[in-house]
């Protein structure tokens, strides 16, 4: 027992802030000088590093532009050179920077992947290639916080290279220019864009309910509607405010605030005062895609509310703070019995939460994919689909309520250095951990692999059951189980069973920094 604990103590005192540094920089050269591709990542690798793959790229020639790849490597990378000041960090960071810097488009901001073969360039509007004449394809997209995100890594590399990386400080300004000239005059932004909207299409309006809806999907174009999913325009608005602070600049506080009062012109009347996932031009809820409906969010309304006290600790205006008592009224009303859960969709005017129900995918090579049946509106909440969450955790609205009545008695301004990619949901830097653990737990070239399964190069066939199947094999039967995930690749070897992840870097190597503050 003494042997077990003068051991225990023996491994706890060798992880000195030398040591700690040490693995650090071993962690970090790893993923630069081996995961990288020309200073982008993906979500996830094989072992071996010989496939890499996320939402919507795969290869060793993208990288992913969603928060899981390349942003959040970046991010952790500022957070490393914050703790250390060791410029190895800041050099990281700026590399990943000028990946972005590739991935730009000539609209102004970032699809969810960047392609580096050359080959395939020339099929990218990317103003770093001067690739802008005819080309519209793929569109800047605001969903998932992607090009939001983007922005942040340049504008706080910009910072720390103090403005003097003229490639990164051009495509900061040319991103936040083109994201102020598609702004629609009541405050809100496309989703996703390829040049500026007709802003007369798109009059000033308050939100109010239609007199009926469908509750089959009508399969429009959802690009121009104003979104809320994925909290699109809390991480444009927060991007602003940050804006203004690093550049010292009025017209990104004055776009933020703007968008502020899109929030307060969205704000549905009673007896839902809260927010839809998306609204059409005259300012009511709305289809996007065949999974979401026209409703009242029971997920986006708590990060709007969020959004709200962020306007009113950085303006002092009032008119944020007053609404969002009649929502977060609502919110507490609307979690489900349990006080852990809310409905994502709760159906117009009766609250009722509405569900989703589970289809089959197919995919195939060079054939695309579809969805051959499930889909439909329900308000059972059995057999549901498991890809895009239907119900969401109520475990904020506690916190939001503490929150707001702090700040009816006392405005408290944010800090000067926000960290995190989306700040406004009080994202924070990650507390130290076990860092022995840590350290141990990473193998010789500094890389910490996991089980899990990515799949591979020449993929075939992918099939997700929606309900039990059977699979035959040279007329063998296999049966399929409901969520079973199918796919057919090319050739003899089976994927590799191993993955570094870049989450787990990132939380890995922001514990380690955390640890030596």
């Amino acid at each position: 027992m003494r042997f077990a604990v003068l051991l225990a103590s023996i491994t706890l005192a060798a992880q000195t802030p030398d040591q700690i540094r040490t693995a650090m920089k071993k962690a970090a050269s790893f993923y630069v000088d081996k995961v990288s591709t020309q200073g982008g990542y993906h979500f996830t690798y094989t072992d071996d590093l010989s496939f890499g793959r996320s939402e919507h790229g795969e290869g060793l020639m993208q990288v992913e532009t969603q928060r899981e790849g390349t942003p959040v490597a970046a991010m952790t990378f500022l957070e490393a050179w914050w703790a250390t000041s060791d410029r190895f960090y800041l050099d990281a960071a700026a590399k990943a920077a000028h990946a972005l810097v590739k991935g730009q488009l000539c609209s102004g901001g970032w699809d969810y992947i960047i392609e580096f073969d050359p080959a395939k360039r020339v099929n990218f509007p990317y103003r770093a290639d001067n690739n802008c004449k005819g080309q519209k394809s793929p569109p800047t997209t605001l969903d998932d916080n992607v090009t939001q995100a983007c922005l942040r890594v340049l504008m706080r590399v910009d910072r720390e290279l103090q403005f003097k990386d003229a490639k990164i400080h051009e495509a900061a300004e040319f991103a936040l220019a083109k994201l102020m000239e598609v702004q629609y005059p009541n405050g809100a932004w496309p989703q996703r864009f390829s040049a500026t909207p007709d802003f007369s299409k798109f009059p000033v309006k308050k939100a109010s309910y239609p007199a009926t809806w469908s509750k089959k999907w009508p399969g429009e174009d959802y690009k121009n509607h104003y979104t809320f999913n994925d909290n699109t325009i809390a991480d444009v608005i927060d991007m602003f405010l940050e804006a203004g602070r690093i550049y010292n600049d009025k017209r990104y506080t004055v776009a933020a605030e703007k968008g502020g009062g899109f929030i307060l012109l969205a704000q549905m009347p009673e007896p839902q005062p809260a927010w839809a996932q998306q609204y059409d031009a005259n300012m009511q809820p709305a289809w996007a895609r065949l999974f979401e409906p026209p409703s009242i969010s029971g997920g986006e309304s708590q990060g709007l509310l969020e959004v709200l006290m962020v306007l009113y600790r950085e303006t002092g205006e009032k008119k944020y703070l007053d609404a969002i008592e009649p929502a977060l009224l609502w919110l507490e009303k609307s979690t489900f019995s349990d006080g852990k859960r809310i409905a994502r969709f709760n159906e117009l005017k009766t609250n009722r939460p509405l569900y989703i129900t589970k289809g089959t995918q197919i995919q195939a090579k060079k054939l695309g994919s579809a969805r051959i049946d499930g889909y439909e509106i329900s308000y059972d909440d059995k057999s549901v689909i498991t890809h895009y969450a239907v119900v969401t955790s109520a475990a904020r609205i506690p916190t939001i309520r503490k929150a707001y009545e702090a700040l009816k008695v006392k405005r408290s301004p944010r800090g000067e250095r926000l960290h995190g990619l989306s700040p406004w949901s009080n994202e924070g830097v990650t507390r130290a951990g076990d860092t022995a653990s840590i350290i141990a737990a990473m193998d010789d070239r500094g890389a910490w692999v996991e089980d899990g399964v990515i799949g591979k190069a020449d993929k075939v066939i992918f099939v997700f059951a929606a309900h039990d199947m059977v699979l035959t094999i040279n007329g063998r039967p296999m049966p399929i189980k409901e969520n079973d995930r199918i796919e057919l690749f090319e050739g003899q070897q089976p994927p590799r069973q191993k993955v570094i992840r870049t989450t787990t870097f990132v939380r890995n190597l922001q514990r380690l920094a955390a640890a030596l503050n």
